[in-house]
């Protein structure tokens, strides 16, 4: 058998394979999206199903849980994300390229050696907007999650109240979140999704 000697390598096998396809790829692709073809999609269902019966079913002091994506702003102003949940950002002024400020040791762009901007603070959070008129005003403002705790932060007494629990219990919850990153890469391993 061939080692693998790149992720290159390693994501061509998965795409041959049909465990995983570059999320939109026939439209150009959408860089940092992921689509799971017929073996991921298994592959992550057995996973998925092995870390919930052993964190959770094997368990008597585990509660499951599966908290909305969409959530009260509120909820992401109390832990701090919408203050602080950002990376450094500065931008070429010659090729326009965006690039995360410690990833950088240069002083000019990696790309075409342009002269970079002085970093400013980049919210990684997806902002969206709920409601029935398409309208940018703050009242209708929602963030997809960045991470799963809050939601178990927030349905903590819920669950301990109906589910008669005392402390110490668990909530676990496996599901999706959502990071704006700026720079994307590594495969699977740090996607936007």
């Amino acid at each position: 058998m061939k080692k693998l000697d790149s992720l290159e390598t390693l994501v061509s096998l998965c795409k041959r394979r049909g465990f995983i396809f570059p999320g939109s790829e026939i439209y150009g692709g959408l860089g940092g999206t992921w689509d799971y073809g017929p073996l991921g999609v298994e592959l992550k269902k057995n996973i998925k199903d092995a870390w919930w019966q052993s964190v959770v079913y094997s368990r008597d002091d585990m509660e499951g849980l599966d908290a909305s994506i969409l959530m009260h702003p509120r909820t992401w102003e109390a832990s701090g994300h919408v203050e602080g949940f950002s990376d450094p950002l500065v931008d070429c002024k010659g090729c326009k390229k965006r690039f995360k400020a410690t990833d950088l040791k240069l002083e000019k762009c990696p790309e075409c050696e342009g002269e970079l901007t002085p970093a400013r603070q980049f919210n990684l959070m997806f902002k969206t907007y709920v409601g029935a008129v398409e309208t940018a005003d703050e009242e209708s403002a929602v963030y997809l999650r960045p991470e799963t705790a809050q939601g178990i932060f927030v349905n903590f007494s819920n669950i301990q109240v109906t589910m008669r629990r005392k402390l110490p219990f668990g909530i676990a919850q496996i599901g999706k979140a959502f990071r704006n990153e700026i720079t994307i890469g590594n495969f699977i391993f740090r996607s936007r999704e």
